[in-house]
Order: C-alpha cells, then sequence, then structure tokens
C-alpha cells in the first residue's frame, strides 16, 4: 500500500508536470499560494497544487503530588496534498486533499477494504442559480466550526476536546448551500446535507440509514474579511466588530457507531446494534483588531445510547452521549505574535464513562512567520478528569504550508 500511494503521488507530480508544459503559466506562485497554479489555454480548467506538513512534538506528565510517568514524542502530525480549481466553468469547482501521514490514513478496517485512507477530501462544487452552490463527494459536513476550520489555520497545536468528543467530520453525500442579506450588512448562510452517515472512506455500504445536517449562520455586521470566520487569529486584524453566529443539528438514522458518524462500530449476536443518534452545536466567532474569540457548545443524544444483543443483554458498546463546552480566545501583540487561552469541559453520561466531568485549561503562544503558511505553536495544556485523573501536556509544532 505504501507503495502504491508513492506511485500516485509521482504520477500526479508527472501529470503536473507535463500540463504545464501545456497551460498557460505566469511565474510561480507567491509563497503559500501553492506549488503550482495552472490554467488551460482556452480557459476550461484550472489547478492550484498544494502541500503542507506539521512537525510535532509533546510532552506529558501525570500531576499526581508531583509529575511521574513521563512520556515524550516525536511525529509528522499532518503531510497533505491538495489540488483545487475548476472543470469546465468557473461555476464548478473542485478540491481533492489527500492524507500522506500515518495520523492521516489511520482508521483502516475491513469497512474501508482494509485500505489507508488516503482520500480526505474529493468534492464537485457546482454553482448552478445565483447564491445557490451544490456540493457533491466526501468532505466535511457543515457541524461545528472548529472542525471545519483547516487544521493548518488553527489558532493552537490542534482541536479541542470538544472536537475529539463530538464532530461529525467527514463523510459521502450532498450538501446544498446558499446564502442571502438581510440588509446592507446582515449576511445569513444556509447549509443542507444528506449523507452516507458511516464516516470517510467507508466502502462496504451504508450499514444504517442516512444522515441529515442543517447549519444555519447569521453574520450581523457582514463577512469577515478573507474567510476569516473560519481560521484561528485575527491575522487580518479585523477595523470593525465582526461576528458570526452558527446553529447546527445533525441527525443519524439507525446510527452504527459510538460517535455517531465516528468511533467505533457497535457490534452484537446478529451483526450491528443501531439507533438514533442526535447532535446540536452552537457556536461563535468574533474579531476585533487582533483580538478573537471562538465559542462553542455540543450536545450528543441517542434513542437508546446502549448496545444490546437480540436477548436483551448489553455488548458493552455505549453511544458517547453528553455535553461538551469550548472556549477559546486570542490576542495578536503584534503582527506576528499571539497569546491565547482555551477551556473546555466535557460530561458525558457518567453512567458510560464512570468517570466525572473532564475539565482542560490551555495556554498557547504562536510566532507566524508568515501567517498560518509558516508558523511556530507551542502550547501547554493542564486535564483533571474529575478531579481525580490529572494530567499535563507541552506541545511543540511547525507547520508549512505551501
Amino acid at each position: 500500500m505504501k507503495f502504491s500511494m508513492l506511485l500516485y503521488v509521482v504520477i500526479l507530480t508527472s501529470m503536473c508536470s507535463s500540463l504545464s508544459m501545456n497551460a498557460q503559466e505566469t511565474n510561480a506562485p507567491k509563497f503559500g499560494k501553492g506549488l503550482l497554479n495552472l490554467k488551460g489555454k482556452d480557459s476550461t480548467w484550472s489547478m492550484k497544487v498544494g502541500l503542507r506538513f506539521q512537525t510535532l512534538a509533546t510532552s506529558q506528565w501525570e500531576v499526581n503530588n508531583g509529575l511521574s510517568n513521563p512520556e515524550t514524542s516525536m511525529l509528522i502530525r499532518r503531510s497533505r496534498l491538495k489540488f483545487d480549481g475548476f472543470a469546465y466553468s468557473p461555476k464548478l469547482r473542485y478540491k481533492v486533499e489527500l492524507g500522506l501521514s500515518n495520523r492521516d490514513q489511520s482508521g483502516a478496517s475491513k469497512y474501508t477494504g482494509n485500505a489507508p485512507r488516503y482520500i480526505l477530501d474529493a468534492v464537485l462544487k457546482w454553482n448552478f442559480s445565483g447564491n445557490f452552490v451544490l456540493w457533491f463527494g466526501q468532505t466535511k459536513l457543515p457541524g461545528n466550526r472548529e472542525r471545519v476550520i483547516s487544521s493548518a489555520n488553527l489558532q493552537q497545536v490542534d482541536r479541542s476536546l470538544l472536537n475529539s468528543r463530538f464532530t461529525i467530520d467527514r463523510d459521502m453525500g450532498v450538501q446544498l448551500r446558499h446564502h442571502f442579506h438581510l440588509s446592507d450588512t446582515f449576511l445569513v448562510k444556509e447549509i443542507f446535507s444528506i449523507s452516507q452517515g458511516e464516516g470517510r472512506n467507508i466502502t462496504t455500504g451504508n450499514i444504517g440509514g442516512h444522515q441529515y445536517t442543517s447549519r444555519i449562520e447569521l453574520f450581523p455586521f457582514g463577512d469577515f474579511k478573507n474567510k476569516g470566520d473560519y481560521k484561528g487569529s485575527d491575522l487580518k486584524f479585523e477595523q470593525n466588530p465582526k461576528l458570526s453566529l452558527g446553529f447546527a443539528y445533525d441527525f443519524n438514522n439507525n446510527a452504527s457507531k459510538t460517535k455517531s458518524n465516528q468511533g467505533a462500530y457497535m457490534l452484537n449476536d446478529t451483526g450491528f446494534f443501531s439507533t438514533n443518534i442526535s447532535t446540536f452545536f452552537i457556536d461563535t466567532m468574533y474579531k476585533h483588531k487582533g483580538f478573537s474569540f471562538m465559542g462553542e457548545y455540543a450536545n450528543r443524544d441517542a434513542k437508546d445510547a446502549f448496545a444490546k444483543n437480540s436477548d436483551g443483554t448489553l455488548t458493552g458498546d455505549e453511544v458517547q452521549v453528553g455535553n461538551g463546552l469550548n472556549l477559546q480566545t486570542g490576542y495578536l501583540v503584534s503582527k506576528t505574535i499571539e497569546v491565547s487561552a482555551r477551556y473546555t469541559n466535557i460530561s458525558l453520561d457518567r453512567n458510560i464513562t464512570g468517570k466525572g466531568a473532564e475539565n482542560q485549561y490551555t495556554l498557547g503562544l504562536s510566532k507566524y512567520i508568515s501567517g498560518h503558511q509558516l508558523k511556530v505553536q507551542t502550547d501547554l495544556s493542564y486535564t483533571d478528569i474529575g478531579f481525580n485523573t490529572n494530567q499535563l501536556l507541552y506541545r511543540l509544532q511547525v507547520d508549512i504550508h505551501f
């Protein structure tokens, strides 16, 4: 599989080199704007080729009357190849993103054909009328804001515990997107999605029902600069206050995984246990003159959270139901240096986890050498689980994005 992926990358690179000989290309793109920007001579297609990776070092300890059980690691947290542009018409756009690191490809199972999950995004976007855009393919669902923010544009080293517990991540399906103005400044964006409900790269069919997701976003002071409502930090130093309020609801019919379309499959004596799972998100993003604030609330519920066999006995698998709260803020003390802080609370059903609430406190420091395209980020997190098990985590990450 590793060889096949290497061959795939070599073929794509060769194709890009060949295409460039028959395409209009001015100068090499500015740093952070892609490795290649290609456009057909007849203007019927375009392609931007990008590459990025993150190098991460971590150290963690248990905190019980001092620091104990130290663990350290270094890894390539993410490594991605990205392709986007338009085909046939500027109204038909596409995006392909491939994951090359071990973490990007994790989750191989018989449900993915026992193959690494190379494909992150493969989606077409058709602006078929006015402000209506139809998406078709595999991509992120319109769930919580923090998940939709690219990992290349995060304010801290990585996303919060709320995201890891409640996100609905990527799936295969159709999304309809639309926006309109209530006034000269008040902007509204709407998204509706129907997806398979099993997560990304599932090849053995839809075990349960389908997944339905709706999201609405309100911008009372108008849109952000450079899509800043989905980027960490106020690197554009918004001169006027900008606010986005988001509300999302996800219903996964007859879901068979512990986290809606994420987590592990719930197996029983007849095959799979399934139940209806609902997830609700409220989030906000505010930016003004280098200050930013992002808040998220998540709630997951299930018709029957405990997986059962045909005779009613418990299998030991449970849907991870409960609530999450994440509050995050940052301030740019200069154009390139930012301090940030985050508080996260996770309150899963105690009957499922057997533990109390999980609280995490994080302090972060970022150096933006060239915006999000080249940055060094570090943070320190203290986590308590039911005020019983305490952990300390330090992380240092370098991110480069061509």
